[in-house]
């Protein structure tokens, strides 16, 4: 029944595909173009939420602190000039500058040295609370004394002006974009709904509505971000003859990520496709075995970039790699069909290009049918990992690899038989004494290659157990980049990069101290302290409590800059004679404080009701000594035994702390990635070679190939990430395919003589030479993303091609060797 199908389907192929090649190849081509009309829409992504996980709770709670205490979205410029910074020319070109930074679409306003309350020497009295505050650039103002105030000030030091007194920071802040987030917010909302329960039809209508109107809206922002980040670099060049000036900020790194994609996908693209041609003519040394494959794979990635265009399907650092990888793969199909091609021309030289054609089509089918299932599945499993852009990389290569399936199979004999009839005598090339003399070697020390085997394992169980996900975001960058050269003047100089918060509720269960009649009015009938109350935190006996707290923070050596409502009591505590004020003056700053200062002092710290504050910390990325793990919990630790602050009061925020989550959920997800990978296959193999012990032998070179990639990245220490996540998914699904078409010819060529170590040294001068043509591209191709200027491509570039050498080793020894030892398959009698 299953032969009388297969029939019925091949006919229907030669039908439509090998009675036509001229007719298909231009459906071919015609599709390939209308494609290549889509690619204008072409679209990168780099936006924050790529460093975050899909349904992560602390995303919502990281953006409603955001909207109440102000977005840590900024970018941020230092400014070093090289006459001092209190220099009259410095100083008025650091006005000019921020004039024009000003002027730039969508800045709110600028903080810097030029605008914030200069607070020393002013007494904590009424008076002098009401008088107006004054600022660097008011007449009569001591530059000198300023600047002392700037390294020296709780406030200011090591954050607007580093304690050297040579660096400070312009922080520029950008208008809330409200529409953005009220479509954030409404998408989300149905977002979540529709994961508890089914929705209405209209409701469905609605999200699909405001998925479209947020997508469109984001894709603006996201250009307009560009647009400004460019201006404030065009503005920043005519100041460097002034001042050394780095940018820096998360909005700045998400827009250099899109320059970094752009580079890997034209690099990447222009190197594996010129080591494609050169790989291909020295394999075959014909230009139609150059053209044929190419075209194959050309087609492909043309088809699918074309699709993700019309489907507005956006490209991340992550997926950005998509060419490369389609390409290799790809090209792994056609090197298949075009050895087993040309052998079959080797043992058939009279046979007619048809016969050939469909030789290799009927032979071929179902081996490049379940290389190409077991590398899909390989990607689909990447669905699990949690984080968006992980699992775009997963849909995308699943629909990549079915495209290129269809495409080669549709292309390869089309091309073929319009082409002139070749001759071909195998067995003399370089090719085949190579692999014979692997099969000679494998043979000769079939015992050490099982001890090799077995130190592997051992070797790969330690390394796996060091594996690590603490790592540093600046180890993404290369230190010629501005991202790493910003982040490290900032980290060393300006207080740290990466902000964690800590926001603290207050306990319902306590009582105000604010009693009526409690104080006696000394200030006059203006303020009546029995019936104002500054509320919960700004207290004398809660404001010491946060000090504690901010003071232990500070002494960790992984924080640069803390910033709380602790940091006002210093500085009320400096104007109040360095006694800390009585609660009644307390309540007359809070009331009496001037707007300007509010914003610097209160505001970002305290809530409108004063029931919750907010400690801002900010992280230095370029410790060594840095755990983002550790670090949340000894804080937490801290706080709940060392103060009388409730637990469930305490809550962590941030893009330290969204980062942390997703970094935390990769090494759940990769051990279940490779487990659901490797099922997956084994169950593939199950059905493909009907044999248990068969299925488990050809698994074995590339579960191992894959451990051994895993277990180096942890004896070298290499940190899991967002792109390293993905090796061993990809190395267990493409090496697989070499595991499959030799096990499938060694099942073919056993038949003749029933005798193992002959087909083997069979299968080595055939299907051997397919193997090794596939696993020296996959190997170079993946070996090319060293040129990226983005760390974990390099790192995934390499991993994986390192695993794919050891996959090509153990496939064409340790597993031909399992074969004839094990022996699995049945002799055949007839």
């Amino acid at each position: 029944m299953t032969h009388n199908k297969d029939h019925f389907f091949f006919r229907l192929y030669q039908k439509l595909i090998l009675n036509h090649p001229i007719i298909t190849l231009s459906l071919v081509i015609i599709l390939s173009v209308i494609a290549a009309t889509q690619l204008p829409k072409f679209r990168l992504d780099a936006s924050g939420e790529s460093l975050t996980l899909e349904n992560d709770e602390s995303l919502n709670f990281y953006r409603q602190v955001n909207e109440r205490y102000g977005s840590d979205d900024f970018l941020i410029i230092t400014w070093k000039p090289n006459a001092g910074l209190m220099d009259e020319e410095a100083l008025a070109s650091l006005q000019d500058l921020v004039s024009r930074l000003e002027q730039i679409p969508t800045v709110a306003n600028i903080n810097s040295i030029l605008n914030v309350p200069l607070l020393d020497g002013i007494k904590l009295d009424a008076e002098a609370l009401s008088a107006e505050i004054p600022t660097l650039m008011d007449e009569g103002v001591d530059k000198q004394k300023a600047l002392e105030e700037f390294t020296s000030s709780p406030l200011y030091t090591n954050l607007l002006v580093g304690d050297n007194g040579e660096t400070s920071a312009i922080q520029v802040n950008f208008e809330r974009d409200e529409r953005y987030f009220s479509l954030l917010d409404a998408r989300d909302k149905l977002r979540l709904k529709r994961s508890e329960q089914k929705l209405s039809a209209e409701e469905s209508a609605q999200l699909e509505q405001l998925e479209d109107e947020f997508d469109a809206h984001s894709k603006v922002t996201s250009e307009r971000t560009s647009q400004i980040i460019q201006d404030v670099r065009v503005i920043m060049d005519d100041y460097r003859d002034v001042a050394e000036l780095y940018l820096g900020g998360i909005s700045m790194i998400t827009n250099d990520m899109l320059d970094f994609i752009q580079h890997d996908i034209t690099v990447f693209g222009i190197g594996i496709l010129l080591f494609i041609m050169v790989a291909l003519f020295v394999f075959f040394g014909k230009i139609r075995w150059v053209v044929v494959p190419l075209f194959s794979c050309l087609v492909t990635v043309l088809i699918l970039a074309g699709l993700l265009s019309y489907l507005d399907w956006r490209i991340t650092v992550i997926s950005s790699n998509f060419p490369s990888i389609l390409l290799i793969t790809v090209l792994a199909l056609n090197v298949h069909l075009v050895v087993f091609y040309r052998d079959f021309i080797s043992d058939n030289p009279s046979s007619t290009q048809m016969e050939r054609v469909k030789a290799t089509i009927k032979t071929m089918y179902w081996p490049c049918l379940y290389t190409a299932l077991t590398t899909i599945v390989a990607f689909i499993s990447l669905l699990i990992s949690g984080i968006r852009p992980v699992i775009d990389f997963g849909w995308i290569m699943t629909i990549g690899l079915a495209l290129g399936f269809i495409i080669t199979f549709i292309v390869f004999p089309s091309f073929i038989q319009i082409l002139s009839t070749e001759k071909h005598q195998s067995g003399s090339s370089i090719t085949y004494k190579i692999t014979h003399w692997i099969y000679n070697i494998s043979v000769k020390f079939k015992p050490a290659i099982f001890t090799l085997a077995v130190l592997l394992v051992v070797f790969s169980a330690y390394g796996i157990s060091q594996l690590k996900v603490e790592n540093r975001f600046i180890d993404y960058f290369k230190p010629s980049t501005e991202i790493y050269q910003g982040m490290t003047v900032i980290d060393q100089q300006l207080g740290g990069t990466t902000p964690l918060d800590i926001v603290i509720d207050a306990d319902p269960d306590e009582e105000s101290l604010f009693a009526e009649d409690e104080f006696e009015d000394e200030f006059g009938d203006e303020f009546d302290s029995a019936t104002y109350d500054p509320g919960y935190w700004f207290t004398r006996s809660k404001l010491e409590t946060l000090e504690k707290i901010h003071d232990y923070i500070d002494s960790l050596g992984v924080t640069g800059k803390v910033q709380s409502l602790a940091t006002t009591a210093k500085v009320l505590k400096q104007m109040n004679g360095g006694e800390y004020p009585d609660e009644l003056t307390l309540s007359l700053v809070h009331k009496e404080m001037p707007e300007d200062v509010r914003k610097t002092l209160l505001n970002p710290y305290l809530s409108e009701d004063g029931e919750q504050v907010r400690i801002n910390i900010r992280v230095e990325e370029t410790n060594p000594d840095l755990k983002r793990s550790e670090l949340i919990e000894t804080i937490n630790t801290f706080i709940v035994n060392e103060t009388s602050i409730k637990p469930e009061h305490v809550h962590f925020t941030g893009m330290l702390v969204l980062y942390n989550n997703m970094l935390q959920s990769l090494f759940d997800s990769q051990i279940m990635t490779i487990g659901v990978v490797y099922l997956a296959i084994l169950l593939m193999f199950l059905v493909l070679f009907r044999s248990f012990t068969l299925a488990i032998l050809a698994t074995i070179p590339n579960a191992l190939s894959a451990a051994l990639v895993l277990g180096i990245m942890g004896w070298m220490g290499v940190p899991m990430d967002m792109m390293t996540i993905t090796i061993a998914a990809i190395v267990i699904g493409i090496a697989v395919d070499n595991s499959i078409h030799y096990v499938h010819r060694f099942k073919r060529e056993f038949t003749k003589d029933n005798n193992y170590l002959a087909t083997m040294e069979r299968c080595h001068g055939s299907i051997g030479k397919a193997i090794y043509y596939t696993g020296v591209t996959i190997i170079v191709g993946f070996a090319i993303l060293a040129l990226s200027e983005f760390i974990p491509s390099i790192y995934f570039g390499l991993l994986t091609g390192f695993a794919m050498a050891v996959a090509l080793f153990l496939n064409l020894t340790l597993l031909p060797l399992m074969l004839i030892t094990f022996k699995p398959l049945k002799a055949n009698n007839h």
